[in-house]
């Protein structure tokens, strides 16, 4: 039986979306429900109501904090010559992957209702997640606008994280690929390649 409220609805709001984490963690975003929520925390459905208006908002917040998990490893990579850092980058983006693969799948698993629109504070988080790689572009060929790094970063991400899923759902060895961190390496350093020889004439 839920127990009468002891927290504030900060503490609530606190307690629901570490209980959402640890469900999801544990065994993935299929599992996760309202009840299951209110179970682990003592409290009743309607409690969690209180704090966030539906399930997809919840689901919002686990994702920016999974956003903010995936940034805060970004910022670990040394600052070095910019195709070496890009590739630093996108290791540490597949170490990440690999290694929380529910929280990190669940980014991409779960889909806004389509009357909701992203809020720009969530937009936020994911533009800081790109921007190690736009900076490093910026600095691998001026000669581009921003807007052609910021799209040629962002399309080099596209296949670093299409490398990922391949990999971390077991879809790559049927292609016969074993080395993952190795056809990323790869991927980055032709696309380097082909990115910065036009720009070089």
């Amino acid at each position: 039986m839920a127990r009468r409220s002891e927290h504030s609805l900060e503490e609530i709001r606190e307690m629901v979306l570490g209980a959402a984490e640890t469900i999801v963690i544990e065994k993935g975003f299929s599992a996760l429900t309202m009840r299951k929520i209110a179970l682990e925390i003592g409290y009743t459905v309607g409690s969690i109501y209180m704090v966030f208006a539906n399930m997809a908002e919840l689901i919002l917040h686990l994702k920016a904090k999974t956003l903010d998990e995936i940034a805060e490893q970004l910022e670990q990579v040394q600052d070095c010559v910019p195709e070496h850092c890009i590739e630093e980058l996108a290791k540490s983006y597949l170490s990440y992957a690999n290694q929380n693969y529910n929280s990190w799948s669940l980014i991409f698993e779960h889909r806004l209702p389509e009357d909701m629109e992203v809020p720009g504070w969530y937009q936020e988080k994911i533009n800081h997640v790109f921007g190690r790689f736009e900076m490093q572009f910026a600095r691998l060929a001026p000669g581009y606008s921003e807007a052609q790094n910021k799209q040629a970063a962002r399309a080099l991400w596209g296949g670093i994280h299409g490398i990922c899923v391949l990999s971390l759902t077991g879809k790559l060895d049927i292609v016969g690929v074993n080395d993952v961190e190795g056809s990323v390496v790869l991927l980055v350093r032709n696309f380097i390649r082909g990115w910065v020889e036009p720009a070089d004439n």
